[in-house]
């Protein structure tokens, strides 16, 4: 019976950590480029509270790290015309103080310094990896399917656009940006193609969201209902091994 309890406990765990993966899916419905996360559960067998009768081991159930979905989201015109959309499996490469940063999130402006820099104020980077500086006083910038940036009739760099063989080489490091960590290289993506006057909006489902949310929750109380039936069957044998006595 205390293995019961035990487990019900791991499962409520996993429970309160996937509400708030939900939760936080539905707080950035509205968030330039934002991608769907999910939880992965996985069982850990671990030895039986007790010795007498039950199976062995043990299976607890784990959290086993977070799903992201990198489907496209919506893109929705702006006008504005710095701000830029990728459609294709791609992402925009910053310069962050500790190494470089991907995302999809295209809100661009022009610092005092006269380079493209995201909402953070990271330099986006070209093709190449260098900055892209922007000359205010010749005129409006132009953006090409194919990431080029021009003013009037000169061509003055190219916005990069990167891909990964395998998505799970970036994790997730705040401000909707996301870190390499693996020895995997990006390389540009030739197939993708940016949008300007446009954004990407989340690819969060809000009526999936929060059918999940309600699952989650059922299945806190269900867990809970369980351990607490245990709990009242352990004290009542208890009860009457005593008055055995």
């Amino acid at each position: 019976m205390d293995n019961a309890i035990f487990v019900g406990l791991s499962r409520q765990m996993l429970l309160r950590r996937e509400m708030d993966i939900v939760a936080n899916n539905i707080a950035n419905l509205d968030t330039t480029g934002f991608k769907v996360e999910s939880l992965i559960h996985k069982t850990e067998p671990a030895a039986p509270a007790a010795t007498l009768g039950g199976p062995r081991p043990v299976k607890f159930v784990g959290d086993d790290g977070v799903a992201r979905d990198f489907g496209q989201g919506s893109l929705n015109p702006t006008g504005a015309p710095l701000d830029m959309a990728i459609e294709g499996k791609a992402f925009f490469q910053l310069q962050g103080p500790d190494g470089p940063r991907f995302t999809r999130d295209g809100r661009f402006t022009v610092d005092p310094a006269g380079r493209l820099v995201s909402q953070g104020g990271l330099p986006v980077l070209d093709k190449s990896g260098s900055e892209i500086n922007i000359d205010a006083e010749k005129g409006e910038v132009k953006v090409g399917s194919d990431g080029s940036l021009s003013q009037g009739n000169e061509r003055i760099g190219q916005v990069g656009m990167f891909a990964f063989e395998n998505l799970s080489a970036l994790s997730k490091t705040g401000d909707n940006l996301y870190r390499n960590d693996s020895n995997l290289t990006a390389t540009p993506a030739e197939d993708a193609r940016l949008r300007q006057g446009m954004l990407e909006g989340s690819n969060v489902k809000p009526i999936l969201e929060i059918t999940r949310m309600v699952q989650v929750s059922r299945a806190y109380e269900s867990t809970a209902k369980m351990m607490d039936a245990q709990s009242d069957l352990s004290r009542r044998a208890v009860e009457r091994l005593g008055r055995a006595q």
